[in-house]
Formats: structure tokens, sequence, C-alpha cells
């Protein structure tokens, strides 16, 4: 930084979430336990109510603290299906202002799902295989109420990334797919289309239980990224059907 550039002013709350971060970082405030009441901590660094209140406010955004009214704030772990979900609210209106967004979106998932295929069906045991032919069941019984068929697409999806073990695979995919779900929903009710879906799915799991990685990466790829040609002549329209 250059001596002659001008110095930042900074809000008090900033200056007590920083210092209420270190403590944290430093273990001074481990996880579970709570922070000094709000009464305390501005007595502790000479602030008002509303500097120790929006430092608060902003932890618990962050996913760093728990607070409950009529509790003093606690101090969590983050999950990973927190840390994504904070970035939920920034990521849709990212797609809504900037259109383009979606199919660099669209891309990512198709590049993570199709390496968490490949893993699954190196991985998969007769239980995985077995909830993900559970999965296709409660996604096949959507059909006569379709306003669960969205809901169940994205489970099904997920059970494939929890195969791996890594619970940030499957709070990514949860979030692609939940990110552009405004997007996908009214194609899902097209005829046709859920049936195609519930075909590819009951394709990719038996690319999966027949431990065949390749199949399970062509059947997830092509599953992804159907043609626009047909995507146009099952829906009636131009976009992308529930995937």
């Amino acid at each position: 930084m250059s001596s002659t550039e001008p110095i930042q002013r900074r809000k008090l709350y900033q200056e007590v979430l920083d210092r209420l971060m270190e403590r944290i970082r430093l273990g001074e405030i481990p996880p579970g336990a709570q922070l000094p009441s709000e009464r305390e901590l501005m007595e502790f660094y000479a602030v008002g109510r509303p500097a120790v209140r929006e430092a608060l406010q902003a932890l618990e955004r962050s996913g760093i603290v728990e607070i409950t009214h009529g509790e003093r704030a606690r101090v969590v772990v983050p999950s990973a299906e927190r840390l994504i979900e904070q970035l939920a609210g920034g990521a849709r209106h990212l797609l809504r202002t900037q259109p383009n967004t979606l199919e660099h979106l669209k891309d990512a998932r198709v590049f993570l799902e199709v390496g968490l295929a490949r893993m699954a069906a190196e991985r998969a045991s007769a239980a995985d295989v077995e909830r993900l032919r559970s999965r296709l069941a409660e996604h096949r019984a959507s059909l006569v109420d379709l306003n669960q068929f969205l809901e169940r697409d994205m489970a099904f999806h997920r059970e494939i990334a929890s195969i791996g073990g890594n619970p940030v695979f499957p709070a990514i995919v949860e979030a692609l797919f939940s990110w552009a779900s405004e997007y996908y929903q009214p194609l899902v009710r097209a005829p046709g289309v859920e049936d195609l879906t519930l075909r590819e799915h009951e394709r990719i799991i038996e690319a999966i239980a027949g431990g065949d990685p390749q199949a399970a990466e062509r059947a997830v790829r092509e599953h992804l990224t159907r043609a626009n040609a047909l995507y146009r002549q099952v829906s009636g329209g131009g976009g992308d059907a529930a995937a």
C-alpha cells in the first residue's frame, strides 16, 4: 500500500467485528461457547449498542455465530450447506441481472456432476445403489404432484454427490441446482419432459450399479447437455427442462 494513499475510515462495528473474530480465531471463544452479552461487549470495547449488534449480525450472516432470541450469541462450526447458502442471494441476483451467467453455471454443473458420477460408479456400495433407486421411485411418484417433481429431481442428483463421502459436493450440487431452479421450473411440466428425465436417471443408476465409470460419465453428461433442438421439441419453447 502506498504511503500517500488516504487512510480509510472504518465504522465502529467493523472494529468490534475484527476483534471478536480474532478472539474466535485464537480459540478464546471456542465453538459451542457463548459470546459475552451485548452489555459486556459495549463496556469492553467502549462502543454503543448499535455497533455491537451490527457486528453480531455480520457474524451471523457469515455463519460464524448463531443468535437465538433471548440468549447470547453462540459460536458455531459452519456446515458446507450454511457456507454455500450465504452465496444464494447474490448468485440469484447475478443470474437475473446477467443472464449469460446461467450458461456458465450450467457448464460448472456439468463439469462437477460428470466427475461425481465417475466417483459414484467407482465407489458405490449396494446400499448406495439402493438409495439411488429409492430416490428414483420417489421422483417417479411425484408425477401425480408435479409441484414436487423439481425437488425430487434435485434430491436424486444430491444422492449421487453424497456417495463420495465429501459433504461439500452435495451442498454444491444442491446450490447450483437451486440457484437456477426458477429457470427450470416453467418447463418441468412440459409434456414428455418428465418421462425423459426419469429414463435418463434410470440409465445413470444402471451405470453406477454396474461399476462402469465411463458409462456413468456419459449418461450424466448427455442428461445435462441435451440438445437445444430436443428441448424446443419437447417443451414447445426455448430453454432447458428439469435435469
